[in-house]
């Protein structure tokens, strides 16, 4: 059984546990390990987390299968001032890919974003991420790229995607 809650403040380690289980099985063939290591301190510190849902207007759902935490996602209505909703993050347990869990998380934050008035579902992703064509399985249309400094000479090379909702 696959059940999707939001995150309290107290499971942000649980955010952080997946992340760090994640994004070497992701990104690995794409960054090198220390620019892997570099986002992961910038984007996954407690403090980082922290910020993002106090100060950001972020909002982290858990997705739970069978009792074990297997993926996570993170959103902002009103992105920008805008009718949009933004999915900041959406990560899966590689043993848990497969099962749904992220087209599950997508449909709750898609869900919530409707349900707020939202017009469109947008998010940024890697243009090397296998994950661009989950999403475009989904029904997000590539809408332009983004190359983000992200400081220490590294950068993010993504592609922008949206959906309407």
């Amino acid at each position: 059984m696959l059940t999707i809650s939001t995150a309290a403040p107290g499971q942000i380690h649980i955010i952080r546990e997946i992340a760090h289980a994640t994004w070497p099985a992701t990104f690995g063939h794409i960054l090198t390990a220390e620019q892997i290591a570099y986002m992961l301190n910038m984007m996954y510190s407690e403090a980082a987390l922290l910020d993002q849902v106090k100060n950001k207007g972020h909002v982290f759902l858990l997705a739970q299968a069978d009792g074990v935490f297997g993926g996570y996602a993170s959103y902002e209505l009103n992105y920008q001032g805008k009718p949009v909703s933004k999915l900041h993050k959406i990560y899966v347990l590689p043993q848990m890919q497969g099962k749904n869990v992220g087209r599950a998380l997508l449909d709750e934050v898609a869900a919530i974003a409707r349900n707020a008035g939202m017009k469109y579902l947008s998010l940024n992703v890697n243009r090397q991420n296998n994950a661009v064509g989950f999403y475009e399985r989904y029904g997000f249309v590539k809408a332009g790229e983004e190359d983000i400094d992200i400081g220490n000479g590294y950068f993010m090379n993504d592609a922008v995607m949206q959906m309407t909702l």
